[in-house]
């Protein structure tokens, strides 16, 4: 084997081979790099601080002019509700509940002004509410109704309506300690109950009140048949799955669109990655070539001395051997000096990534590994073969 050796070796290009080297390293680092980055961004949607969360949405249908035009419904049907909860991205579905009685609202800033308006009411389950009040319940009989507001109406009083017309600001503290005057009227009825503001809500944009009341006023003051949810409210498992934004596309349903930016950042980071890869992956192609063409050049320059070799019963194998240990050994050099590489490359954006996040789980590189070595196994045993194959033509040449 050594005297193998010092007879091919006579000829290796070293700048041939370091071509190879530095190109195949570059398309790797890229390709690792992609890879990791990925995984790392991806955990970012998981930390509890995530700019990028967005557990819940809001999902109605579209409503058009042949919508206003023809009266049609824009109800969910029953089969449609089961439909969104058997898909994978979903964890549980809620359905908005409406009043069907009349409502008017009233209260008074003593010595400033007093309001009064015509309102509505909304109740989802408890389990989708973000305020959670001890005195969040509703017993029939009662003169008492909690109310959660959003918290945008409260904005909208502060900085518009009071600004304009130089009334006090309300914290919530003070709006919550205020008592409304509620009117409910329907069926030939009408009673006054105490509104209490127990809360404030950043998720819901509506006026809520416990479904307990909602069931029982209904029954109380609304209409007598059941009236289907036009709104859900939707759980769903992983905000960055691009199926939710399809799926609401394709049946014509809607959300607030700053909902559906997980979703969307997480396609565009999947193309932007996957551009980036496809770049690297280029760029090993042509390396693998540049060492190909290395090593073709290089047993040509020796191929009287491999003739010789092969005359004298060195077998093909024994031959190519040489050639296939350079070959693998600069492809696993170029694999561990790629991975260090990326090592320090994460180690500079992380730490940026954790002085933003505070709770940012740094994910394994075990993606990246195994990346790593399935591209050194592929380039290496594609190496192998061209070099076997190079020299058993030549065996077969001279036996020929």
């Amino acid at each position: 084997m050594n005297l193998v050796w010092k007879l091919l070796r006579q000829h290796i290009s070293i700048p041939q081979f370091s071509g190879f080297f530095m190109a195949n390293l570059v398309g790797m680092v890229i390709i690792l790099l992609g890879v990791q980055f990925y995984a790392d961004v991806q955990a970012l949607y998981d930390s509890e601080d995530s700019f990028m969360k967005s557990d819940y949405l809001i999902v109605n249908k579209k409503i058009g002019a042949m919508t206003t035009i023809t009266g049609k419904s824009n109800a969910f049907s029953q089969d449609e509700i089961e439909d969104i909860k058997k898909q994978n991205f979903v964890e549980k579905v809620g359905m908005f509940a409406s009043s069907s009685f009349d409502v008017k609202a009233s209260f008074d800033i003593q010595e400033f002004a007093s309001f009064s308006t015509d309102m509505f009411f909304e109740s989802v389950p408890d389990d989708f509410i973000d305020v959670m009040a001890e005195n969040w319940h509703f017993v029939s009989g009662e003169k008492r109704i909690p109310i959660i507001l959003p918290r945008n109406y409260l904005d909208l009083y502060n900085f518009g309506y009071a600004q304009s017309r130089s009334l006090p600001k309300l914290s919530e503290g003070i709006l919550g300690a205020m008592k409304l005057r509620i009117a409910v009227s329907g069926n030939g009825k009408y009673d006054v109950y105490d509104g209490d503001i127990v809360g404030f809500s950043s998720r819901l944009n509506t006026i809520l009140v416990p479904w307990e009341f909602m069931d029982w006023a209904n029954k109380e003051y609304g209409k007598s048949t059941a009236v289907s949810p036009t709104r859900m409210i939707v759980e769903v498992n992983n905000p960055t799955d691009e199926n939710i934004a399809s799926y609401l596309q394709e049946h014509n349903y809607v959300t607030d669109q700053d909902k559906l930016d997980a979703s969307k950042t997480s396609f565009v980071l999947r193309v932007i990655v996957g551009i980036v890869m496809s770049v690297g992956l280029v760029i090993s192609i042509l390396a693998f070539y540049i060492l190909m063409l290395s090593v073709y050049l290089l047993v040509q320059k020796n191929t009287s001395k491999l003739e010789n070799l092969l005359l004298v019963g060195y077998s093909p194998a024994k031959v190519s051997m040489p050639y296939q240990m350079l070959t693998v050994g600069l492809n696993v050099l170029v694999f561990l000096f790629a991975f260090a590489i990326v090592i320090c490359v994460r180690n500079l954006y992380v730490g940026m990534f954790r002085s933003f996040f505070t709770d940012f789980n740094l994910p394994s590189m075990w993606a990246t590994v195994v990346v790593g070595v399935l591209l050194l196994l592929l380039v290496s045993v594609s190496n192998v073969i061209a070099v076997r194959r190079k020299v058993m033509s030549i065996w077969k040449g001279k036996n020929l």
